[in-house]
């Protein structure tokens, strides 16, 4: 175990963001947490978890001990009658991990590819795209309490997977609730891959592509290739534009809600839920407020997304947060609406 100090933390984040690591530690197993955690005063030391750091807006200098998992290896578990239970180390790149799947002929992520980010931190944010969010195929995770050290493993439920929420973005209200932000560090999460196999395809934009290339019965490879196109296409790739992916969460409303901005914007962008409410396309509304294209500083809204907010060079934590600030303004001041970031502010 070796801790290393003043570590440049821009190669570290998507967005490319310029800030330091006071301390910052590899993960790379388990035992490099036993060790960590043995020493004298470092169980109560203040940690930050660092994954792919897709999801995150640094605002300054990390003075936490960063803990940059790293941690490796896929496998399939089990491979029952009407399932396949595969695993990955948290540290794993999530869109390599969906290529392997694939590549052993394990389908059922497909529709989850090029979502940049790593394994571990996938559940924290129960990802989704096209159709399909991470509880629809979780199984269950391993995860170590930072303060104890003890390993524990959570299902489904204990997860408390919501629209991008879990119960690792919570902090106990008191001592006794099972919230885990700051707490426990995933180590390894696993996948259930139904069998048979069906693709999903109520996404308009995969439909929208079935009609084009006239494939009516697409195999998974097929969907994962449209799944990457179309994220090519609409979004930028943070190698080459610092980004976070989509900024904001998607808001949903009541009926009566949506009825009321349809008859002042009767093209606004809306999905029925089962339950329901009705989502709103965040991005549309970002849109109609003018704000595709625009600036703080060094931080802008992209060009061909509105959803999705950009380092045009140099820009620091503080803009992009300005920046989000002013559209959320914006929003709630032409329909009412509460846009809420997705991207953690450190």
């Amino acid at each position: 175990m070796i801790v290393e100090h003043q570590v440049p933390l821009q190669p570290h984040n998507s967005f490319g963001i310029v800030a330091r690591a006071r301390e910052l530690l590899r993960v790379r197993s388990e035992d490099d947490l036993r060790a960590l955690l043995a020493e004298p005063g470092r169980a109560a030391d203040p940690k930050f978890v660092l994954g792919g750091g897709s999801n995150i807006v640094l605002t300054g200098d990390v003075k936490a001990l960063v803990l940059k998992v790293e941690i490796p290896g896929m496998r399939v578990v089990e491979d029952g009658p009407r399932a396949v239970i595969v695993e990955a180390g948290a540290g794993v790149n999530w869109h390599a991990f969906v290529t392997w799947t694939l590549d052993q002929n394990l389908p059922g992520l497909e529709n989850l590819a090029l979502i940049p980010g790593s394994v571990g931190a996938a559940p924290v944010q129960n990802v989704g795209a096209y159709g399909v969010e991470l509880q629809d195929r979780f199984e269950s995770l391993d995860a170590m309490h930072l303060a104890t050290g003890q390993v524990f493993t959570l299902n489904a439920a204990q997860c408390a997977f919501g629209y991008r929420d879990s119960v690792f973005k919570h902090v106990p209200a008191k001592e006794g609730d099972f919230g885990l932000a700051g707490q426990a560090l995933i180590l390894r999460v696993r996948f259930r891959l139904p069998k048979p196999w069906q693709p999903e395809l109520s996404y308009l934009d995969l439909q929208r592509k079935a009609v084009e290339t006239g494939i009516a019965e697409p195999s998974a490879r097929q969907i994962y290739d449209w799944v990457c196109a179309i994220r090519r296409a609409k979004l930028p790739d943070p190698a080459v534009i610092g980004n976070a992916g989509s900024f904001f969460k998607n808001p949903t409303v009541t009926q009566d809600q949506c009825a009321d901005i349809i008859a002042r914007e009767p093209n606004i962008v809306h999905y029925p839920m089962p339950d329901g409410t009705v989502k709103l396309a965040a991005g549309w509304l970002i849109d109609a407020c003018g704000w595709k294209g625009k600036s703080v500083g060094q931080a802008g809204v992209y060009e061909k997304q509105a959803l999705v907010l950009v380092n045009r060079g140099g820009a620091t934590g503080g803009e992009v947060v300005t920046l989000a600030r002013a559209i959320q303004t914006s929003v709630y001041e032409r329909f009412g609406i509460r846009l809420e970031p997705e991207p953690v502010v450190v």
